[in-house]
């Protein structure tokens, strides 16, 4: 799709140091002569002396350093020692994991004893169970929609509201999740709510050694989800399509890594209905499937080939990996004749290819096909037996009479599993079942693979908001007559909210610049003061690499290395810094400090600025400055950093009220209590009374702004650590100017103040390659500026409706049967994206610069002390030179991705093959579960 100038513009981020700019166009300029060298660099000196002349008297800088001077006496230096704060905080959080993982440990074991002494009973029945049913309170309609459904077995309870969950809980009682598509009273699922009841004790129990634990849940491997303290669920319109089996936690607490080839039989016999169910099929597939996995995806008749032809082997399970999979198997057509040994040699192929980056572990081929007569067994014999390395699990799909017996006999002779979906309805359960298999060496290998693993940081499905959760499989110790049960009963988890580890941090002595930040072995980020997803999709986990949190350079990516290989180290760099709204770049100097967090696979990082080797501690002993009202009313308008100063300040998200709040509190307590870490906002207060600047920031929280009827129209956030404004001018020197106006839209340019000259005043603000195009690709074109472009990976973006006609953009949205089973298109108005940035920056080229350009004479000079480029050109006549036009791009070439590949590391332990020796082939064809038709009532499907 083509993009105009206009929309163009709005939606590209560039960023630019502002100009100030002398056109040689002005009526009656035909007779002059382009200016000399001396006389633009005497204009220029002309500007920046009235600059600072004017701006000395005005900001009051000096006189704000003179009271700081005078005060010295009531605040110390004390020098950051980074690699002492480093390893402070990795301990911190380790101690605090530590806590979770005893809990843990206890609830795991505790529910396989529980599950070991429990008899299993045939006849149980609903009415014999009673239990909170967490989706009691929706809407429930029987199959043929003649009124609401009670569950007799729904205990009613009364909640209170917590707001360390965010949510109405009850602490006395668990709450039962069971998907939609599973039927209450089959016994299995009733026998798993009887003996799962006791397991409430050891919530409670836990919830009492540690009163900061948040959710505890238990995910079972038939999709039954108890967890404490009991609240209602939530779902998008009543509609629950939620089954803790498919949730990144359970995901990768019950199997190891895998390898996974996805063979789809593309032959035209599978046209049709058969074909749409593949396709939803294979991404439902997909979604199985973890970072720390890896797969490919192959459609076959007489030969086999990539379905994204760039993928030549097997690519990390990421979220953008699997989005560009979903995208090419809803591509596919029918036609030709089945071969399935062109499909299954293409993925022994793939699968033993031990040169590229892999999993190393599960290595499974996925069949997904309507039925055919070969048995391709000369091709296992080839590269599977007797060894049996590759699990082979295969999808009878559609509705048809064909003779399944080759497909079971395939599945059966290589360790897997067979299958049957016939309709849309038996997807999302046919395609979860192979973890169970998964899982079993796992159960056989017993104490060993009882390892707490971390999850990525992901969106809680209850309204918690980003976390981690630790999780531990639990395991089926009941003996099968002589022999050991091979099944894992589910996963056992517990919440840590990102807020309770970023309070460990030391966020206000590190600067507004300086910042703690921790990542995974995939590189993948757990804290960062970037890591602020605009959309935050619920399946998905948030995979944000650090690499693309800030501006990659080769220096980072060495310290991205050290620390996924768990050691410790430091780095001085140099290197490009993006501002708050990423609308600027700075090259600035940054001190990298790192170490590995002890006990698990997290790595610690530190950055400091240069400037903030020091912070102040203020020494309020000898003179208590008791804060008083008339202290930040007499002159100007105060706005005080919503903090938390002290442990029982109340925050508010009105300044105003925050404001007294804090010194009421003042008035109970010195802010030398241990309650308080105020010192620095008291002293700021007290220097800062009597300053008659515009306005003034300080580390310490507070931003006064004069005059008091200025700050009826101020709409910066009152933290200072969060304002663009103060963040970039501790990066630069001298005084930093911006454009007269906010607007969502790209501001990089500064109105002269020179009235004779021809600019219109809606240019101000503009991307300057707008407003002269010529003239910026020339600035550029001779070094005066460079370019950045990077990929974001946070933003959101409006899908496009499919009924427009004309030719449509690669990111429109088209509902799919994929999309009707997961209801996000029903009711997300926006989906992530990937989009490119643009920005402009000084480079570090000589102040002044005179050229004879092609189309015209153009002198520039930059302005000492500020962050101005002065400008005098002529009116370029010719039109030959290429415009600068920025871009909005929604998708990244995946082959670029994929040659692009980042080093990661996956876990050290693998439970594969080799530890179910004792497996049975009579095992391997799929048992009925009593489900519900997920189709019926009230969805209805387009083909």
């Amino acid at each position: 799709m083509a993009i105009g100038e206009r929309s163009c513009s709005s939606v590209c981020l560039v960023s630019l140091q502002i100009i100030l700019m002398l056109s040689a166009s002005w009526p009656g300029a035909e007779g002059l002569t382009f200016p000399q060298q001396y006389t633009i660099m005497h204009w220029a000196r002309r500007i920046e002396q009235e600059i600072d002349r004017v701006f000395q008297h005005i900001t009051g800088a000096q006189q704000l350093k003179g009271i700081y001077n005078e005060e010295r006496r009531r605040f110390s230096l004390v020098k950051n020692q980074p690699r002492k704060i480093v390893e402070k905080v990795a301990l911190d959080i380790e101690k605090l994991l530590a806590k979770k993982r005893k809990a843990l440990d206890r609830l795991a074991s505790e529910a396989e004893r529980l599950q070991r002494e429990h008899l299993w009973q045939d006849g149980i029945k609903e009415l014999d169970m009673a239990y909170y049913d967490s989706k009691a309170e929706l809407d429930y309609y029987s199959m043929d929609g003649e009124g609401e459904v009670e569950n007799p077995s729904h205990i009613k309870l009364e909640f209170v509201y917590d707001p360390n969950f965010k949510n109405n809980v009850n602490y006395s009682y668990t709450a039962v999740q069971i998907p939609t598509d599973i039927y209450k009273g089959a016994p299995v699922i009733l026998n798993e709510l009887n003996w799962t009841q006791a397991l409430e004790k050891v919530f409670m129990e836990n919830s009492r050694e540690d009163p900061s634990l948040l959710w505890q849940a238990f995910g079972s491997a038939t999709g039954v989800t108890r967890y404490y303290p009991a609240t209602p669920w939530k779902v998008p319109d009543k509609i629950d399509l939620y089954d803790v089996r498919r949730r990144p936690w359970y995901i990768q607490g019950a199997s190891s890594p895998k390898d996974m080839v996805i063979l789809v039989d593309v032959s035209g016999s599978v046209s049709g209905l058969t074909l749409k169910l593949i396709k939803a099929s294979v991404m439902e597939m997909l979604d199985t499937l973890s970072d720390d996995d890896y797969v490919n995806v192959a459609r076959f008749n007489e030969k086999a080939e990539a379905v994204v032809p760039c993928f030549k082997h097997l690519v990390q399970a990421n979220v953008r990996n699997k989005k560009i999979f979903k995208d090419a198997v809803q591509q596919m057509q029918a036609k030709g004749t089945t071969d399935y040994k062109s499909g299954f040699h293409f993925a022994f192929n793939q699968l033993l290819n031990t040169n590229v980056p892999r999993a190393n572990c599960n290595k499974i081929i996925m069949l997904f096909t309507d039925g055919g007569e070969d048995r391709a067994q000369d091709v296992f014999m080839q590269y599977n037996w007797p060894n049996k390395t590759v699990r082979v699990f295969t999808f009878s799909v559609g509705q048809h009479n064909y003779d399944v017996t080759p497909l079971q006999w395939i599945a059966c002779t290589n360790k897997g599993y067979y299958f049957e979906i016939r309709s849309i309805c038996a997807i999302r359960i046919n395609t979860q079942e192979y973890l169970d298999v998964l899982g079993r060496p796992m159960v056989l290998t017993g104490s060993d693979a009882k390892q707490v693993q971390w999850t990525n940081v992901y969106q809680d499905a209850l309204g918690l908001g980003m976390v981690v959760t630790g999780t531990l499989p639990v395991f089926n110790l009941t003996m099968d007559g002589n022999s050991q049960n091979q099944l894992i009963l589910g996963v056992m988890g517990v919440d840590v909210h990102l807020d309770e580890i970023k309070r460990l941090t030391p966020r206000y002595n590190l600067g507004a610049n300086g910042y703690i930040f921790a990542i995974d072995p995939n590189g993948y980020l757990l804290l960062h003061p970037n890591l602020q997803p605009k959309l935050v999709n619920l399946p998905e986990p948030v995979t944000l690499d650090f690499l693309d949190a800030e501006v990659e350079d080769s220096n980072k990516e060495e310290i991205r290395r050290q620390m996924i290989d768990g050691r410790p180290g430091e780095m001085q760099i140099k290197t490009l810094i993006k501002s708050i709204d990423e609308s600027y770049i700075d090259e600035v100097y940054r001190g990298y400090t790192w170490t590995p967090i002890n006990g698990t696979d997290y790595s610690l990082g530190l950055v400091l600025p240069p400037y903030n080797e020091y912070y102040i501690q203020a020494d309020l002993s000898d003179v208590m400055l008791q804060l008083q009202c008339d202290s930040f009313e007499s002159s100007g308008h105060v706005f005080l950093a919503p903090r938390e100063y002290c442990k029982r300040l109340q925050l508010s998200d009105n300044n105003t009220q925050f404001l007294q709040n804090f010194l009421s509190l003042m008035l109970d307590i010195s802010p030398e209590s241990d309650e308080c870490e105020c010192s620095l906002v008291t002293l700021d207060g007290n220097m800062l009374y009597g300053f008659l600047a515009v306005f003034a920031s300080t580390d310490g929280g507070i931003t006064r702004v004069f005059p008091n009827i200025a700050a009826e129209l101020w709409d910066e956030d009152p933290e200072p650590f969060n304002s663009n404004f103060y963040r970039r001018s501790l990066d630069n020197r001298g005084y930093m100017f911006r454009p007269p106006f906010r607007s969502i839209f790209p501001r990089c340019f500064l109105e002269p103040p020179v009235s004779a000259f021809p600019f219109v005043p809606s240019q101000i603000g503009l991307f300057f390659g707008d407003v002269d195009p010529y003239l910026m690709h020339a600035l550029y074109n001779n070094s005066i500026f460079s370019r950045r472009q990077s990929f974001h990976y946070q933003s959101a973006c409006e899908p496009v409706s499919s009924s427009h006609t004309g030719a449509a953009p690669r990111g429109i949205f088209v509902p799919s049967i994929a999309d009707v089973l997961s209801l996000a298109w029903w009711t997300s108005t926006e989906s992530s994206c990937v989009t490119i940035q643009s920005q402009f920056y000084f480079t570090n080229t000589t102040n002044s610069y005179n050229v004879l350009q092609d189309c015209g004479n153009c002198s520039r000079c930059r302005i000492e002390n500020t962050n101005l480029l002065f400008v005098v050109a002529e009116t370029l006549p010719c039109g030959n030179l290429i415009r600068l036009v920025c871009q909005f791009i929604q998708e990244e070439n995946p082959c670029e991705v994929l040659s692009n590949a980042r080093y990661r590391k996956g876990p050290t332990s693998c439970f594969d093959y080799r530890r179910d020796a004792n497996w049975a082939s009579s095992s391997c064809k799929a048992t009925v579960l009593t489900t519900k038709p997920l189709c019926s009532p009230g969805i209805i499907l387009s083909w």
